[in-house]
């Protein structure tokens, strides 16, 4: 994947027009493990002390969530784990 997706999420300008799919993915690929509990997605990293969790809205991301992904990005200063 390229960095559309986090360049979106980071830039603060698009939080309620995020794909719920490319949000998902974009925690996975930073290494993120992931367990589907219903409609909740939550997210957990070896070195994050935090949890993410997300719920589709439709097939788009729920904004207040995605600027939680991006203070956690920021706040751990997460990168791609390849």
């Amino acid at each position: 994947m390229d960095d559309k997706v986090l360049q979106s999420v980071l830039s603060g300008q698009r939080d309620n027009n995020i794909r719920f799919q490319d949000l998902r993915t974009l925690l996975l690929q930073m290494g993120f493990a992931e367990r589907i509990k219903g409609d909740h997605f939550i997210y957990k990293r070896a070195g994050c002390p935090e949890r993410i969790n997300i719920q589709p809205d439709g097939n788009m991301a729920k904004g207040y969530q995605v600027r939680q992904v991006r203070n956690l990005i920021q706040k751990y200063r997460l990168e791609f784990e390849f």
